[in-house]
């Protein structure tokens, strides 16, 4: 297997291109493989995430010789993440985007769940994903809504769209959303990895949001945005909750360039697009250099070695994005009334009456009929009398089959689990 840490670093310098080599070839949209497309948006993010942490590091840093490295590394990270921002053509819409944002959400966390040593950490993978797995479903009938566009057209065969715990059951108490952190002295570096990656994709998926919601040209999608938002603040909360909190500055560095590098490295390898894999390609040699040059900064300021951090460095099983629909249907099937309870996972069934859950949904959705997520599923169910849905074959859960009606009781409202499978 691949170890970076063997590999000849270029000089940092020559990651320092011009303007031609930095604004790329976009790719066609309509040719494009959607796993490219996901691989991009994900890279995206992971450079937006290390950008964001580098400039914290240096906001809590007295030294200034240190600053200055931080600066030279993270101008590198710039430039990739401008390189890859732009790849996306001129005539791709944002809502285009953000169902390619929603297909990350979905088939990246069902590979990390299913390649997760950590039951904890899985846990935590598993209850989001329902969460973004229905967000798709949301957004996708917003377009068919508006647009009249299947995002079908869009995800091709890779990912069915239906129904999962519906939208307003996603909407829990801040105090249910915050996780334990695990102990990354002890942990495997494969968790390490997920919850970097899987923190890094939520976050920049949350300010996407953020800034593009508000440009939606109608109010109903423009709601639609602004409820989901919310729900990607919950995600990064929790999966930003895993994250060690005693890992020292640079510790986090060194995790995030080889983080970095395991990803370039996995999608360097996967990569379909001739164009697309030359740029995994140039961006893993930069991403070495700056592995090691972080190695030397955590020998030099705080005497350790990478290994303490990383073990030996070669890489675990490659990053590898395919058709994950039969997990899903599984998690599905076996976990949709799931939701938060402090620290852990409990079916909605089993809080007590008195749960900040409850308290939280009555206040945020006290008019369940102007909870935007539920509105444009009414909408298009009024408009071409059901709701848009691409399935392989009908829905796990009964109660999410009806395609005539919304289900808004579904993981919020106690004591339907008997009914929801049909027991």
């Amino acid at each position: 297997m691949f170890n970076p840490f063997e590999q000849k670093p270029i000089l940092l310098g020559d990651a320092i291109g011009n303007w031609d080599s930095l604004y790329s070839k976009t790719y066609d949209k309509h040719t494009a493989d959607p796993y490219t497309k996901v691989r991009i948006i994900l890279m995206n993010g992971i450079e937006i995430e290390s950008v964001l942490f580098s400039h914290q590091f240096h906001r809590h840093c007295t030294d200034n010789e240190l600053r200055r490295d931080i600066a030279f590394i993270r101008r590198i990270d710039q430039l990739q993440q401008k390189r890859i921002n732009w790849l996306p053509p001129i005539g791709e819409t944002p809502l285009e985007t953000t169902i390619g944002y929603e297909h990350v959400a979905v088939d990246l966390t069902a590979w990390l769940a299913q390649n997760e040593p950590n039951f904890y950490v899985k846990e935590t993978l598993d209850l989001a994903l329902l969460e973004d797995f229905d967000h798709l479903y949301r957004y996708a009938n917003l377009m068919d809504l508006d647009k009249n566009i299947p995002a079908q057209k869009l995800v091709k065969e890779y990912v069915e769209i239906m129904p999962a715990r519906p939208t307003i059951s996603h909407h829990r108490h801040p105090s249910d959303t915050v996780r334990g952190y695990i102990n990354f002295r002890n942990a495997d570096i494969r968790t390490k990895l997920n919850i970097l990656t899987i923190t890094a994709a939520e976050q920049q998926t949350m300010n996407f949001y953020m800034n593009i919601g508000p440009t939606y040209y109608n109010d109903l999608g423009r709601q639609l945005y602004q409820e989901i938002a919310m729900v990607e603040e919950v995600h990064v909360t929790q999966y930003g909750a895993l994250i060690d909190p005693s890992c020292t500055w640079l510790e986090a560095l060194l995790l995030h360039k080889y983080n970095e590098c395991y990803l370039y490295y996995s999608f360097y390898l996967d990569e379909v697009d001739p164009q697309i894999k030359s740029i995994w390609q140039m961006h893993l040699e930069q991403e070495i250099a700056q592995l090691h040059r972080a190695k030397d900064l955590l020998a030099q300021h705080e005497n350790k070695d990478w290994q303490q951090v990383v073990g030996n460095g070669t890489f675990p099983k490659l990053l590898k994005f395919h058709n994950t629909k039969d997990y899903l249907r599984k998690v599905l099937a076996e976990t949709v009334e799931n939701t938060g309870n402090g620290e852990v996972v409990w079916n909605v069934n089993d809080l007590p009456d008195n749960h900040t859950f409850f308290w939280y949904q009555g206040t945020v959705n006290h008019n369940v009929n102007s909870v935007p997520s539920h509105r444009v599923i009414a909408e298009h169910q009024k408009m071409k009398g059901i709701d848009y849905r691409y399935e392989d074959s009908p829905n796990p859960i009964k109660s999410l089959q009806d395609r005539r009606r919304d289900n808004v009781e579904l993981g919020r409202v106690k004591q339907r689990a008997r009914q929801m499978a049909g027991v």
